[in-house]
Protein backbone atom coordinates (compact mmCIF):
# COMPACT_ATOMS: atom_id res chain seq x y z
CA UNK A 1 0.00 0.00 0.00
CA UNK A 2 1.39 3.36 -1.01
CA UNK A 3 0.89 6.47 1.05
CA UNK A 4 1.17 10.06 -0.10
CA UNK A 5 0.01 13.49 0.88
CA UNK A 6 -2.43 13.66 -2.03
CA UNK A 7 -4.05 10.38 -1.00
CA UNK A 8 -4.10 11.47 2.64
CA UNK A 9 -6.01 14.56 1.73
CA UNK A 10 -8.58 12.45 0.10
CA UNK A 11 -8.78 10.03 3.05
CA UNK A 12 -8.64 12.67 5.84
CA UNK A 13 -9.99 15.84 4.44
CA UNK A 14 -9.01 18.98 6.31
CA UNK A 15 -8.85 22.60 5.60
CA UNK A 16 -7.25 25.73 6.91
CA UNK A 17 -3.94 26.21 8.76
CA UNK A 18 -3.81 22.71 10.23
CA UNK A 19 -3.08 21.05 6.90
CA UNK A 20 -0.35 23.50 5.91
CA UNK A 21 3.44 22.88 6.31
CA UNK A 22 3.92 25.95 8.47
CA UNK A 23 2.80 24.33 11.76
CA UNK A 24 5.57 21.73 11.48
CA UNK A 25 8.14 24.47 11.04
CA UNK A 26 6.79 26.30 14.04
CA UNK A 27 7.04 23.17 16.24
CA UNK A 28 10.63 22.57 15.15
CA UNK A 29 11.57 26.15 16.00
CA UNK A 30 10.05 25.81 19.46
CA UNK A 31 12.01 22.62 20.12
CA UNK A 32 15.26 24.30 19.15
CA UNK A 33 14.55 27.20 21.49
CA UNK A 34 13.89 24.81 24.38
CA UNK A 35 17.14 22.98 23.71
CA UNK A 36 18.99 26.27 23.56
CA UNK A 37 17.66 27.28 27.00
CA UNK A 38 18.07 23.97 28.84
CA UNK A 39 20.87 22.10 27.08
CA UNK A 40 23.92 24.20 28.11
CA UNK A 41 22.82 24.56 31.75
CA UNK A 42 22.30 20.82 32.11
CA UNK A 43 25.63 20.19 30.42
CA UNK A 44 27.38 22.58 32.84
CA UNK A 45 25.86 20.81 35.85
CA UNK A 46 26.82 17.37 34.58
CA UNK A 47 30.31 18.40 33.56
CA UNK A 48 29.71 17.39 29.92
CA UNK A 49 29.78 20.86 28.31
CA UNK A 50 32.75 20.14 26.15
CA UNK A 51 31.28 16.78 25.09
CA UNK A 52 27.97 18.19 23.85
CA UNK A 53 27.87 18.81 20.11
CA UNK A 54 26.36 22.26 20.67
CA UNK A 55 28.76 23.28 23.43
CA UNK A 56 30.99 25.45 21.29
CA UNK A 57 28.04 27.19 19.72
CA UNK A 58 26.43 28.34 23.00
CA UNK A 59 29.74 29.06 24.76
CA UNK A 60 30.30 32.02 22.44
CA UNK A 61 26.64 32.83 21.79
CA UNK A 62 25.58 33.61 25.44
CA UNK A 63 28.33 35.61 27.25
CA UNK A 64 25.79 37.63 29.26
CA UNK A 65 24.36 34.52 30.88
CA UNK A 66 27.85 33.30 31.82
CA UNK A 67 28.66 36.61 33.49
CA UNK A 68 25.38 36.50 35.40
CA UNK A 69 26.13 32.99 36.70
CA UNK A 70 29.71 33.96 37.69
CA UNK A 71 28.48 37.01 39.60
CA UNK A 72 26.02 34.88 41.60
CA UNK A 73 28.81 32.63 43.04
CA UNK A 74 29.76 33.82 46.61
CA UNK A 75 33.42 34.76 47.17
CA UNK A 76 35.36 34.71 50.49
CA UNK A 77 35.68 37.94 52.43
CA UNK A 78 39.01 39.78 52.12
CA UNK A 79 41.61 39.21 54.86
CA UNK A 80 41.27 41.85 57.62
CA UNK A 81 44.15 44.24 58.11
CA UNK A 82 44.54 43.42 61.83
CA UNK A 83 44.93 39.67 61.22
CA UNK A 84 48.36 38.19 62.09
CA UNK A 85 50.74 37.60 59.25
CA UNK A 86 51.17 34.24 57.65
CA UNK A 87 54.10 32.32 59.15
CA UNK A 88 57.03 31.66 56.94
CA UNK A 89 57.64 28.21 55.65
CA UNK A 90 60.01 26.06 57.76
CA UNK A 91 63.64 26.14 56.81
CA UNK A 92 64.81 23.11 54.94
CA UNK A 93 66.56 20.59 57.17
CA UNK A 94 64.42 21.40 60.26
CA UNK A 95 61.49 19.02 60.87
CA UNK A 96 58.08 20.56 61.30
CA UNK A 97 56.06 20.12 64.50
CA UNK A 98 53.58 17.90 62.70
CA UNK A 99 56.36 15.53 61.66
CA UNK A 100 57.43 14.87 65.27
CA UNK A 101 56.41 11.53 66.77
CA UNK A 102 53.15 11.54 68.68
CA UNK A 103 54.94 10.40 71.86
CA UNK A 104 57.16 13.51 71.83
CA UNK A 105 54.27 15.86 71.18
CA UNK A 106 52.10 14.35 73.94
CA UNK A 107 54.89 13.93 76.52
CA UNK A 108 53.77 15.80 79.67
CA UNK A 109 56.11 18.04 81.55
CA UNK A 110 57.86 16.36 84.52
CA UNK A 111 56.25 17.12 87.89
CA UNK A 112 58.02 19.57 90.17
CA UNK A 113 60.26 18.04 92.87
CA UNK A 114 58.51 17.13 96.11
CA UNK A 115 59.31 18.61 99.52
CA UNK A 116 61.04 15.35 100.45
CA UNK A 117 63.18 15.49 97.32
CA UNK A 118 64.19 19.07 98.07
CA UNK A 119 65.10 18.18 101.67
CA UNK A 120 67.07 15.01 100.80
CA UNK A 121 70.19 16.78 99.58
CA UNK A 122 73.67 15.38 98.94
CA UNK A 123 74.68 16.57 102.39
CA UNK A 124 72.35 13.90 103.84
CA UNK A 125 72.36 11.04 101.35
CA UNK A 126 73.56 10.06 97.90
CA UNK A 127 70.14 9.30 96.45
CA UNK A 128 69.61 10.32 92.80
CA UNK A 129 66.03 10.45 91.57
CA UNK A 130 64.80 7.78 89.16
CA UNK A 131 61.71 7.68 86.90
CA UNK A 132 58.41 6.53 88.34
CA UNK A 133 57.61 2.82 88.11
CA UNK A 134 54.16 1.83 86.88
CA UNK A 135 53.09 -1.80 87.10
CA UNK A 136 52.72 -4.57 86.55
CA UNK A 137 49.46 -4.42 88.48
CA UNK A 138 49.56 -2.15 91.53
CA UNK A 139 53.35 -2.28 91.79
CA UNK A 140 55.52 0.80 91.62
CA UNK A 141 55.03 4.42 92.55
CA UNK A 142 56.37 7.90 92.08
CA UNK A 143 58.98 10.12 93.72
CA UNK A 144 61.53 7.28 93.73
CA UNK A 145 65.23 7.45 94.52
CA UNK A 146 68.18 5.06 94.42
CA UNK A 147 69.70 5.18 97.89
CA UNK A 148 73.41 4.54 97.40
CA UNK A 149 74.92 5.95 100.61
CA UNK A 150 74.12 7.92 103.75
CA UNK A 151 76.33 10.91 104.50
CA UNK A 152 77.20 11.28 108.21
CA UNK A 153 77.57 14.68 109.89
CA UNK A 154 81.37 14.33 109.67
CA UNK A 155 81.07 13.89 105.83
CA UNK A 156 81.84 10.16 105.98
CA UNK A 157 79.60 7.93 103.90
CA UNK A 158 77.81 4.74 104.92
CA UNK A 159 77.36 2.69 101.78
CA UNK A 160 74.08 0.88 101.12
CA UNK A 161 74.97 -2.39 99.38
CA UNK A 162 73.34 -3.08 97.08
CA UNK A 163 71.75 0.30 96.38
CA UNK A 164 68.10 0.37 97.45
CA UNK A 165 65.19 1.50 95.22
CA UNK A 166 62.87 3.34 97.62
CA UNK A 167 60.35 6.10 97.84
CA UNK A 168 61.83 9.38 98.94
CA UNK A 169 59.98 9.33 102.28
CA UNK A 170 61.37 6.01 103.50
CA UNK A 171 64.82 6.80 102.07
CA UNK A 172 64.85 9.98 104.15
CA UNK A 173 63.71 8.00 107.23
CA UNK A 174 66.53 5.46 106.77
CA UNK A 175 69.10 8.25 106.34
CA UNK A 176 67.88 10.00 109.50
CA UNK A 177 67.96 6.72 111.46
CA UNK A 178 71.56 6.02 110.40
CA UNK A 179 72.76 9.55 111.14
CA UNK A 180 70.94 10.01 114.49
CA UNK A 181 70.90 6.51 116.06
CA UNK A 182 73.29 4.05 114.44
CA UNK A 183 76.31 6.34 114.02
CA UNK A 184 76.32 7.18 117.79
CA UNK A 185 75.92 3.44 118.56
CA UNK A 186 79.05 2.68 116.53
CA UNK A 187 80.93 5.42 118.38
CA UNK A 188 80.01 3.84 121.73
CA UNK A 189 81.48 0.59 120.41
CA UNK A 190 84.73 2.40 119.58
CA UNK A 191 84.39 2.39 115.80
CA UNK A 192 82.47 4.02 112.94
CA UNK A 193 79.69 2.74 110.73
CA UNK A 194 80.81 1.82 107.21
CA UNK A 195 78.11 -0.20 105.43
CA UNK A 196 74.44 -1.14 105.56
CA UNK A 197 73.65 -4.72 104.43
CA UNK A 198 70.56 -4.40 102.22
CA UNK A 199 68.67 -7.68 101.92
CA UNK A 200 65.76 -6.41 99.77
CA UNK A 201 64.08 -3.14 98.73
CA UNK A 202 61.72 -2.70 95.75
CA UNK A 203 60.30 -5.97 94.42
CA UNK A 204 56.94 -6.44 92.74
CA UNK A 205 55.48 -9.29 94.80
CA UNK A 206 52.90 -10.26 97.40
CA UNK A 207 53.56 -10.49 101.11
CA UNK A 208 56.20 -13.08 102.00
CA UNK A 209 56.36 -13.98 98.28
CA UNK A 210 53.13 -15.98 98.61
CA UNK A 211 51.20 -16.29 95.36
CA UNK A 212 47.88 -14.44 95.54
CA UNK A 213 48.71 -12.71 98.82
CA UNK A 214 48.07 -9.02 99.48
CA UNK A 215 50.51 -6.60 97.87
CA UNK A 216 53.69 -6.22 99.92
CA UNK A 217 55.09 -2.81 100.80
CA UNK A 218 58.14 -3.92 98.85
CA UNK A 219 55.95 -3.80 95.72
CA UNK A 220 55.24 -0.13 96.49
CA UNK A 221 58.94 0.67 97.10
CA UNK A 222 58.01 1.49 100.70
CA UNK A 223 59.99 -1.17 102.59
CA UNK A 224 63.58 -2.17 103.33
CA UNK A 225 64.97 -5.47 104.66
CA UNK A 226 68.23 -5.34 106.64
CA UNK A 227 70.55 -8.08 107.83
CA UNK A 228 73.54 -6.38 109.44
CA UNK A 229 75.47 -3.19 110.17
CA UNK A 230 79.14 -3.34 109.22
CA UNK A 231 81.78 -1.23 110.96
CA UNK A 232 85.09 0.24 109.86
CA UNK A 233 87.11 -2.11 112.12
CA UNK A 234 85.88 -5.16 110.17
CA UNK A 235 83.28 -6.25 112.71
CA UNK A 236 79.56 -6.39 112.07
CA UNK A 237 76.36 -6.33 114.07
CA UNK A 238 74.07 -9.06 112.75
CA UNK A 239 70.58 -8.04 113.79
CA UNK A 240 69.24 -11.60 114.19
CA UNK A 241 72.40 -13.34 115.47
CA UNK A 242 72.02 -14.56 119.05
CA UNK A 243 75.77 -14.50 119.38
CA UNK A 244 75.67 -10.68 119.33
CA UNK A 245 75.29 -8.98 122.69
CA UNK A 246 71.64 -8.59 123.64
CA UNK A 247 72.12 -4.94 124.63
CA UNK A 248 73.24 -4.01 121.12
CA UNK A 249 70.30 -5.74 119.44
CA UNK A 250 67.85 -4.18 121.88
CA UNK A 251 69.26 -0.74 121.14
CA UNK A 252 68.56 -1.28 117.44
CA UNK A 253 65.08 -2.61 118.26
CA UNK A 254 64.06 0.46 120.27
CA UNK A 255 65.36 2.86 117.61
CA UNK A 256 63.62 1.28 114.61
CA UNK A 257 60.29 0.77 116.39
CA UNK A 258 60.24 4.48 117.22
CA UNK A 259 60.84 5.55 113.59
CA UNK A 260 59.04 3.02 111.35
CA UNK A 261 55.40 1.97 111.37
CA UNK A 262 56.18 -1.72 110.76
CA UNK A 263 59.06 -3.73 112.22
CA UNK A 264 59.16 -7.51 111.73
CA UNK A 265 61.92 -9.80 112.92
CA UNK A 266 62.47 -13.13 114.69
CA UNK A 267 59.29 -14.23 116.46
CA UNK A 268 56.89 -12.49 114.07
CA UNK A 269 56.79 -15.36 111.54
CA UNK A 270 59.30 -17.76 110.10
CA UNK A 271 59.76 -15.51 107.03
CA UNK A 272 61.73 -12.96 109.10
CA UNK A 273 64.07 -15.14 111.15
CA UNK A 274 67.22 -14.00 109.31
CA UNK A 275 66.51 -10.28 108.66
CA UNK A 276 64.57 -7.23 109.88
CA UNK A 277 61.73 -5.76 107.83
CA UNK A 278 61.11 -1.98 108.00
CA UNK A 279 58.39 0.00 106.23
CA UNK A 280 56.24 3.12 106.51
CA UNK A 281 52.80 1.63 105.80
CA UNK A 282 49.92 3.94 106.75
CA UNK A 283 47.11 2.43 108.85
CA UNK A 284 43.94 3.69 110.45
CA UNK A 285 44.44 5.60 113.65
CA UNK A 286 48.22 5.56 113.25
CA UNK A 287 48.41 1.86 114.21
CA UNK A 288 51.98 0.52 114.36
CA UNK A 289 53.44 -2.99 114.41
CA UNK A 290 56.67 -3.92 116.22
CA UNK A 291 57.22 -7.68 116.36
CA UNK A 292 60.85 -8.56 116.99
CA UNK A 293 61.85 -10.91 119.78
CA UNK A 294 65.40 -10.27 120.96
CA UNK A 295 66.42 -13.69 122.28
CA UNK A 296 69.05 -14.26 124.95
CA UNK A 297 72.61 -14.77 123.87
CA UNK A 298 73.79 -18.32 123.47
CA UNK A 299 76.23 -19.57 126.14
CA UNK A 300 79.86 -19.78 125.14
CA UNK A 301 80.07 -23.46 126.14
CA UNK A 302 77.04 -25.72 126.12
CA UNK A 303 76.56 -27.38 129.57
CA UNK A 304 76.88 -31.16 129.63
CA UNK A 305 74.78 -31.66 132.80
CA UNK A 306 72.04 -29.57 134.33
CA UNK A 307 73.12 -27.22 137.06
CA UNK A 308 72.83 -28.45 140.66
CA UNK A 309 69.90 -27.45 142.84
CA UNK A 310 70.75 -24.38 144.87
CA UNK A 311 70.64 -24.74 148.65
CA UNK A 312 68.26 -21.83 149.10
CA UNK A 313 65.63 -23.50 146.93
CA UNK A 314 62.46 -24.56 148.79
CA UNK A 315 62.12 -28.28 149.59
CA UNK A 316 60.36 -30.41 147.03
CA UNK A 317 56.90 -31.59 147.84
CA UNK A 318 56.44 -35.32 148.42
CA UNK A 319 54.37 -36.93 145.75
CA UNK A 320 51.00 -38.25 146.89
CA UNK A 321 50.59 -42.01 147.24
CA UNK A 322 48.42 -43.84 144.71
CA UNK A 323 44.86 -44.82 145.62
CA UNK A 324 45.72 -48.52 145.42
CA UNK A 325 47.98 -48.20 148.47
CA UNK A 326 45.27 -46.64 150.60
CA UNK A 327 42.99 -49.01 152.65
CA UNK A 328 39.49 -49.37 151.28
CA UNK A 329 36.76 -47.80 153.37
CA UNK A 330 34.44 -50.30 155.07
CA UNK A 331 30.85 -50.29 153.92
CA UNK A 332 27.95 -51.05 156.23
CA UNK A 333 26.40 -54.49 155.80
CA UNK A 334 22.91 -53.17 155.30
CA UNK A 335 23.94 -50.74 152.59
CA UNK A 336 22.00 -51.34 149.44
CA UNK A 337 23.88 -51.54 146.21
CA UNK A 338 23.03 -48.73 143.92
CA UNK A 339 21.58 -49.85 140.61
CA UNK A 340 23.87 -49.46 137.68
CA UNK A 341 22.24 -47.23 135.03
CA UNK A 342 21.65 -49.05 131.78
CA UNK A 343 22.27 -47.26 128.48
CA UNK A 344 19.19 -46.42 126.49
CA UNK A 345 18.68 -48.32 123.24
CA UNK A 346 19.86 -46.41 120.21
CA UNK A 347 16.96 -45.40 117.98
CA UNK A 348 17.02 -46.93 114.55
CA UNK A 349 16.79 -44.74 111.49
CA UNK A 350 13.95 -45.29 109.12
CA UNK A 351 14.85 -45.94 105.57
CA UNK A 352 13.53 -43.50 103.05
CA UNK A 353 11.27 -44.79 100.42
CA UNK A 354 12.29 -44.71 96.84
CA UNK A 355 11.66 -41.34 95.33
CA UNK A 356 11.65 -39.47 98.71
CA UNK A 357 13.64 -36.13 99.04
Amino acid sequence: MKFSAAKASRKWPCGGLGCDKRPMVTVAALLLMICAQTGPAAARRSGAWSQAPWGELFRDARPKQRRAVASSIPLPKPRPAEAPGIEDKPVEGKPEEAEKPAAEQAAPAPPPPSACRLALTEAIAIAPSIPAISGPGACGGGDLVRLEAVVLPDKKQVAVKPAAILRCTIAAAVADWIRSDMAPLAQRLGTTLAELDNFDSFECRGRNRVSGAKMSEHGRANALDLRALKFANGQSLSLTDRGVAREQREAVLHSVCARFTTVLGPGSDWYHEDHIHLDLAERRGGYRICQWNVYDSMPAVAPLLPAGRPEEAPPREVAAKPDAARPAAAKPDDAEAEPVPQPKPRPTKKRRRAGAF
